[in-house]
């Protein structure tokens, strides 16, 4: 057995968008941009499809769609060594699926649960896995997937391989009680961990002022001694930054992190949900004055980007989009033998 490490040296009556920390509009060449803007759109043309299809009943079971929070995940791929670090998330966990660079035809394909699924079809919207690009899942259990991603950076933190962890969760999963055994182990071993808190500002219906006793989730691992920060989740150069930091200083052995990204969803918690505790009012001036892909294509505007270059670049994700539609139709159903395959490791 391998010896434990010692330690090292429901409704809310607002009406205007959440506050948020200043915009950073700098240090991005245009390439950068176009590249950012190409990733962003992607998931969204592809959340916007995934809707669609599950209310045509091609898609099963919860679906949680990342319409609104898209430069979280681009922003924070950013810092990732792609197949090197991990990455796991909770169950709205399209978007960083694709920001990874898993395949959105097999995206697609698990979500309607297919063959040719990353998961064979047997994930689902919430639990399918692309080890090959290190994302480790989504999960479907608020707040299981700290104590996992913990268990990651302490893997190469035992290995001592130079990988960080990217764990993601929510506002909502930030008050359950894992989250700070997680906080406190990866603080004692100086695990290199990042924990993204992607504050949407409402959990799974009840808005963060109802549901905390301090809204400051940067702060929550204040008594563990681990740092935060509160970045613009809507800003995707800030939340690149914000992260660029934070790894940095975990590589380096400075041990876990805290960012609360203060974003915003567009749609319901989930498919089923009517989102009736928000107004409109709230949600389109949140759209009109502070909608990611708006925010970058503002920035391309200031960098000399044509509207034929923006236009190519809706066309390809359009193609994209379709392809993975077309190929998860025509994906055959997993065999019932399936059931009884994954199940189990050899060790």
């Amino acid at each position: 057995m391998a010896k434990a490490p010692a330690a090292k040296a429901d409704s809310s009556k607002a009406t205007k968008p959440p506050n948020t920390p200043p915009r950073n509009g700098n240090g991005a060449s245009k390439q950068d941009l176009l590249r950012f803007y190409r990733e962003m759109v992607l998931i969204r043309r592809f959340e916007e499809r995934a809707g669609q299809l599950y209310g045509m009943g091609l898609i099963g079971g919860f679906c949680h769609l990342y319409i609104g929070q898209e430069a979280v995940a681009v922003g924070v791929q950013e810092s990732v060594r792609q197949g090197h670090d991990k990455i796991i998330t909770g169950y709205r966990d399209h978007g960083h699926m694709l920001a990874a660079g898993m395949d959105p035809k097999a995206v697609m394909a698990e979500l309607t649960g297919r063959i040719g699924g990353s998961s064979k079809g047997k994930g689902g919207s919430m639990h399918m896995f692309d080890t090959a690009t290190g994302f480790y899942g989504g999960h479907g259990i608020v707040g299981a997937q700290v104590a996992l991603g913990t268990g990651l950076a302490f893997a190469g933190w035992y290995r001592g391989d130079d990988s960080v962890s990217f764990i993601y969760f929510g506002d909502g999963a930030a008050n359950q009680g894992q989250v700070y055994e997680s906080f406190n182990m990866a603080q004692l071993w100086k695990l290199p961990a990042i924990y993204i808190i992607e504050n949407n500002q409402y959990a799974m219906g009840t808005s963060i002022e109802r549901s905390s006793s301090t809204t400051d989730l940067s702060q929550r691992g204040a008594s563990f001694g681990i740092p935060g920060e509160q970045v613009d989740g809507m800003d995707v150069l800030a939340v690149r930054d914000a992260v660029a930091r934070a790894v940095r200083r975990a590589r380096e052995g400075g041990g876990p992190f805290i960012l609360e990204v203060k974003t915003y969803r567009y749609r319901g918690h989930s498919m089923s949900d009517p989102a009736k505790y928000r107004t409109k009012e709230e949600v389109d001036e949140v759209k009109k004055t502070r909608d990611p892909i708006d925010h970058i294509k503002m920035l391309l505007d200031q960098a000399g980007a044509t509207e034929d270059e923006l236009k190519a670049i809706d066309n390809e994700v359009k193609a994209i989009v379709a392809e993975a539609v077309q190929f998860a139709q025509e994906s055959p159903e997993p065999d019932p033998s399936e059931l009884y395959t994954d199940v189990y490791v050899e060790a």
